[in-house]
C-alpha cells in the first residue's frame, strides 16, 4: 500500500507531458516484447541477447562466455537447440519415459491421465486432490486439495489459455520448442501436516551434482531458496544466504539419494537441474529444468559472494564443436 501510495503522489506531481512520455514508454516497450516474441524463430540469438539485456542490464557474451548466465544462453543456442533429448526431458509427459528408462522409475509420481485438450478432461473420475499442468513450459500448475472447492470452469479457461500459449518464445528455450502440447494430471503429493513438501533442486554439471537448492516455504507465495553442499552446509549463494543457522534447514533422512537420483539423470547432459521432492523419506521426481531461471538469474550473487555467477559458470565444460 505503501508503495502504491508513494507512485500515486509521484505521478500526480508530473506534468501531463511526463505523464504522456511514461505511457508512451510503456506502450514502445509492449510493442517490443510483441515483436521479439514473434520473430524468436527467426533471430533466436539476437532476441536472447536483447532480452538478456532487459533483465540483466549488460550486454551477453556469447564468444566466451563466462558466467552461469552467460554459459546457459550459449547452450540453450547450441548444444541443446534442436536436441531430441533435450526437448524429450523438458516435456513433462515424455520426460517419464526417460526417467524409466534411467532406471528410475520408483520416484515417479502416479499419472492420473493426460488429454489434448481441456475439453477432454472427465472432471468427476478425478480424486478430491490432484496436481494439473501442461506439459510444455513452466508455472503452468493447479494445485488442487478440495475439488469440491474447485471451479472447473475458471481452471478449463486457464488451461485453454496455456494450451494456446507457445512458452518457449517467452525467453527463446529452445528445448520447450517441439513438445507436443498435454494436460496431465498426477497425484497431488504433501506432507503429514498438509504442506507442500520442500523441493530440492539439485544443480548437475557433467553428470556430477554438485549441490542443491532447497526451495522451502513453496506455498506461502514467498519462497526463499537457500543452497546446501553435499555435506549439508549452506553455501553463500543466493540473495536468501544467512549466516544464521535456521529451523526450517534440518537435513532430511535420505538427503545422500538425492544426489544418487540426479546423477543417474543428468549423465548425457553438461548440465541439468533435477528437480526433486524428499517427504518422510520418500523421493520424488518433478522435472529435469535445463536452463535456469532462463538463463537470467538476478539473484545468485549476494553480499557475501558476490561472484557466484562465475563461481557456477567454472563447473559448466562447454563443447564448443557442438555449434549450431
Amino acid at each position: 500500500m505503501a508503495v502504491y501510495l508513494s507512485t500515486l503522489k509521484l505521478l500526480s506531481g508530473l506534468s501531463l507531458l511526463d505523464k504522456e512520455i511514461i505511457h508512451m514508454n510503456k506502450y514502445i516497450k509492449k510493442l517490443r516484447n510483441k515483436i521479439l516474441y514473434h520473430i524468436c524463430d527467426l533471430f533466436p540469438e539476437f532476441v536472447t541477447k536483447s532480452i538478456y539485456k532487459e533483465r540483466l542490464n549488460k550486454k551477453l557474451n556469447l564468444v566466451t562466455p563466462i558466467t552461469f548466465n552467460e554459459k546457459l544462453q550459449w547452450l540453450k543456442l547450441n548444444t541443446y537447440k534442436d536436441n531430441k533429448l533435450v526437448t524429450q526431458c523438458s516435456d513433462k509427459l515424455a520426460v517419464r519415459d526417460y526417467v524409466k528408462d534411467r532406471g528410475c522409475e520408483e520416484i515417479l509420481i502416479p499419472l492420473y491421465g493426460f488429454w489434448d485438450k481441456a475439453s477432454d478432461i472427465d472432471w468427476a473420475t478425478l480424486p478430491d486432490k490432484f496436481v494439473m499442468k501442461c506439459n510444455h513450459g513452466a508455472c503452468y500448475n493447479i494445485i488442487c486439495r478440495d475439488k469440491n472447492n474447485l471451479n472447473i470452469t475458471n481452471e478449463v479457461n486457464k488451461l485453454n489459455c496455456w494450451m494456446r500459449e507457445d512458452y518457449w518464445r517467452k525467453s527463446v528455450e529452445m528445448g520447450y520448442k517441439n513438445i507436443p502440447k498435454k494436460i496431465i494430471c498426477e497425484k497431488f503429493i504433501e506432507t503429514k501436516s498438509g504442506v507442500l513438501p520442500y523441493d530440492y533442486k539439485v544443480f548437475c554439471f557433467n553428470g556430477k551434482a554438485e549441490f542443491v537448492m532447497v526451495c522451502v516455504n513453496r506455498g506461502s507465495g514467498k519462497p526463499k531458496f537457500y543452497f546446501m553442499n553435499r555435506n549439508w552446509e549452506m553455501l553463500p549463494y543466493g540473495v536468501d544466504y544467512t549466516e544464521v543457522k535456521l529451523d526450517c534447514l534440518t537435513k532430511p533422512e535420505n538427503f545422500e539419494k538425492l544426489f544418487y537420483y540426479a546423477e543417474k539423470l543428468s549423465q548425457p547432459f553438461p548440465f541439468v537441474r533435477v528437480d526433486l521432492y524428499l517427504n518422510d523419506k520418500v523421493i520424488n521426481f518433478g522435472e529435469l529444468t535445463f536452463i535456469h531461471s532462463a538463463g537470467m538469474d538476478k539473484e545468485l550473487n549476494n553480499k557475501k559472494q558476490n561472484n557466484v555467477d562465475e563461481i557456477m559458470g567454472d563447473l559448466i565444460k562447454l563443447d564448443f564443436n557442438k555449434i549450431s
